[in-house]
């Protein structure tokens, strides 16, 4: 949106090019430089209009004159005053005055100078050079008719006086053409930065829609669709299995709850206000699906609040998906911390789906497009490997910066604390195999946890 001032535009408007390309501002043209200009030439006018009328008002010359003088201050304070009214008309009448007052007394030859700048500003160049040299001759011919007839000094005068007020005017003219251009690049200043914000604006209004879709497709959407499938279960139940399904909906319940305060006040996840993010992922895992193992590796490290709500988030989904979809017997999770980053890996061996492939129904899906966004805003990646019939790995590696610490204790393991790992090694603390390629990892991940490892399901399977 231009943010071009009033004023600017009158004059821009106003502007006449003239055919050698001097652009002369008008008298209308409002800016704070003309007007002052402007105010000096008209003072310099009637400045001068009185000097030539003062001896005929003190009596030393014949008073003839101060009637023409008088409707001369008259009708040019008119032209000033009424500036839209016709210029041409009013140049003439002010011209005309002006060569019978110079007709009577050769003192209004000074009223001359003001009046060639008069002609710059009102009349076109091509017109306007030819008023000058005509009121210099006037003025040339009314000083050979007085008293000592005509000399030099009366000629270079007023040739010199045209001379320097065209040149004068030429110099004002440049000046009006560079503050056009400086009002131009200003305006252009301000409609770009008008742009700018209004671009950032809608950025930020995206990037904010986005969040809050990830936030409640990762949250609320989830907890929701985990208590419609516990009260599902609950009504074919025995009534002791009943009982604790609605016992685990209250639970659920109770935890969306807690996130849609978190989710309004913009605060860290529930999960993650008193426990590590170590912690938080096993609980996570043992309450989504249970039997499920976490594994931990290398030493935990204090990572970013954002770094450690992406990998929560990601891990409920991937394991709600399993929960809902993947019918899987093993489910592992692995959370690795090595030198310069953290891998998450989540795996089933459910029923797989094909990568790419959309929901059966045709409506659209956000799981793993979501996880996609949250890894990629952190500068990390995310792979997913999966086939029907042969379950999901998700892998997700996220760069940690130099300043992550060293926990002073490292959150309990979970379920698979103390699992031996084929050839020796504790699962929570042994190194993984990181140079392997994904589906060797996926391998890997399965011989270690008996079968287990990274969850997902049909591509944005969540709801």
């Amino acid at each position: 949106m231009s943010r071009t001032t009033p004023s600017a535009l009158r004059a821009r408007r106003a502007v006449r090019p003239a055919p050698d390309g001097v652009a002369v501002p008008p008298p209308g043209a409002d800016m704070p430089s003309l007007r002052l200009v402007r105010l000096a030439l008209h003072g310099s006018f009637y400045v001068l209009l009185a000097v030539a009328a003062a001896p005929a008002a003190a009596g030393s010359k014949p008073t003839v004159t101060l009637l023409p003088a008088a409707v001369l201050a008259v009708v040019y304070g008119l032209g000033i005053v009424r500036t839209t009214a016709r210029r041409g008309l009013w140049l003439t009448a002010v011209t005309a005055l002006w060569l019978l007052l110079l007709a009577m007394d050769h003192g209004y030859s000074y009223v001359a100078f003001p009046l060639f700048f008069l002609f710059l500003g009102a009349l076109p160049v091509r017109w306007a050079h030819p008023a000058i040299a005509a009121a210099t001759a006037a003025v040339v011919a009314a000083q050979a008719a007085a008293p000592g007839g005509l000399t030099a000094a009366k000629v270079i005068g007023p040739v010199a006086g045209a001379a320097v007020a065209i040149l004068t005017g030429y110099g004002y003219a440049a000046l009006y053409r560079e503050s056009r251009k400086r009002q131009q690049l200003i305006d252009d200043l301000l409609r770009t930065r008008d742009e700018l914000a209004a671009a950032q604006r809608e950025a930020g209004r995206l990037a904010e829609r986005q969040r809050l879709a990830r936030e409640i497709h990762d949250t609320l959407a989830q907890g929701l669709s985990s208590i419609v499938l516990l009260a599902r279960a609950a009504e074919t139940a025995a009534p002791d299995t009943a009982r604790e399904r609605v016992r685990e909906i209250g639970l659920t319940a109770s935890d969306n709850l807690a996130e849609a305060r978190r989710f309004v006040q913009a605060l860290t996840p529930p999960a993650l206000e008193d426990a590590p993010l170590p912690e938080a992922l096993r609980r996570v895992t043992a309450r989504t699906v249970p039997g499920a193992v976490f594994r931990l590796d290398g030493d935990p490290r204090t990572l970013p609040m954002e770094t450690e709500v992406a990998l929560l988030r990601l891990t409920q989904e991937a394991l709600a998906n399993v929960a809902r979809h993947a019918h899987a017997d093993r489910t592992a999770v692995t959370l690795a911390f090595l030198d310069g980053q953290v891998t998450l890996d989540i795996y089933d061996d459910g029923v797989g789906f094909t990568p790419g492939d959309g929901r059966a129904d045709g409506r659209r899906t956000f799981g793993l497009h979501g996880m996609r966004e949250r890894i990629a805003a952190l500068g990390g990646t995310l792979t997913v490997e999966s086939a029907p019939g042969e379950g999901t790995a998700i892998a997700a590696a996220v760069p940690v910066g130099a300043g992550a610490r060293p926990r002073d204790a490292a959150a309990p393991a979970g379920p698979g604390a103390g699992l031996r790992r084929p050839g020796g090694g504790d699962a929570s603390t042994g190194t993984r195999a990181e140079h392997q390629s994904p589906p060797q990892r996926r391998s890997a991940t399965t011989a270690e946890s008996g079968g287990a490892g990274p969850a997902a399901t049909p591509e944005g399977a969540a709801a």
